[in-house]
């Protein structure tokens, strides 16, 4: 069965398990608590919204992390809101200091490169994420999603870092279901994906897809099902299915560990 209803979710029963995963985590690391990056969208504020269940308030480190002509102003009121409704205090960083000294010193850098320029913003919020774990003892927290995770988008040794992935098992649209549950507010939810590494950048722009398209082709990916046989039942375009295909295999390394070479025989 490859339609909507296959990734249809049990809301109760996942919240349960990852409000679980997560204290049993953190218990086990002996972590003072936990660290997360909120943007103001729908992945952050859901992984906010099940530490804070999981979690006293005091224990949780939120950050925003914006970038000056870049982050649109309500991003920030949102991932307030978020932590206010969490009962979380949120402490703003501004990465453009950050991020203007880096492309500073770099002999090649250019303006129009957004993709590596992104990379580096994206890195620079993991080196916030982690000063603030090493300085309280506490650990970061992700926010990936499955979709993200098997298409390679997140930024190696930047979002793709993290001591646990809470939601790393669910697909965009499950999260989406798991968010309107756990009553994440509306605008949050239908706010266009983006990672806001430059202006006007959209994830689905990026990805060539839509997520209610995307997870279904990738559902069909883990059952095994051949590129033609998902597009014949998704009616689609046999190089849509190929290219969201050709993107997990060229995106392997970012889900794997560093490869070591063996030197015994």
């Amino acid at each position: 069965m490859l339609n909507a209803k296959a990734l249809e979710i049990n809301p109760v029963s996942v919240e349960k398990k990852v409000v679980k995963f997560i204290s049993n985590q953190t218990a086990g690391a002996g972590s003072n608590g936990a660290v997360v990056s909120i943007s103001g969208g729908i992945d952050s504020a859901t992984t906010l919204v099940l530490l804070s269940k999981a979690l006293a308030p005091d224990r949780i480190s939120a950050i925003a992390m914006p970038e000056r002509g870049v982050t649109p102003e309500s991003d920030i009121t949102d991932a307030l809101e978020v932590a206010k409704m969490c009962g979380v205090t949120c402490d703003i960083v501004d990465i453009t200091p950050v991020t203007q000294a880096v492309f500073s010193i770099l002999p090649n850098y250019e303006e129009r490169d957004v993709i590596s320029a992104g990379n580096v913003k994206a890195r620079a919020r993991m080196i916030v994420n982690y000063y603030y774990a090493n300085r309280l003892g506490r650990m970061v927290i992700g926010t990936s999603n499955k979709s993200e995770l098997l298409t390679g988008y997140f930024t190696k040794y930047g979002d793709g870092a993290a001591d646990i992935l809470p939601l790393g098992d669910l697909y965009k649209t499950q999260l989406r279901q798991l968010a309107q549950y756990l009553r994440i507010p509306r605008h949050i939810i239908e706010k266009a994906p983006s990672a806001r590494l430059w202006p006007g950048q959209t994830t689905e722009g990026e990805l060539g897809v839509k997520y209610e398209v995307l997870d279904l082709i990738l559902y069909g990916w883990e059952q095994g099902m051949a590129e033609e046989l998902v597009a014949k039942v998704l009616d689609l375009d046999v190089t849509v299915v190929k290219g969201v295909y050709d993107r997990i295999a060229r995106n392997a390394h970012k889900r794997a560990f560093p490869i070591i070479l063996r030197l015994r025989d």
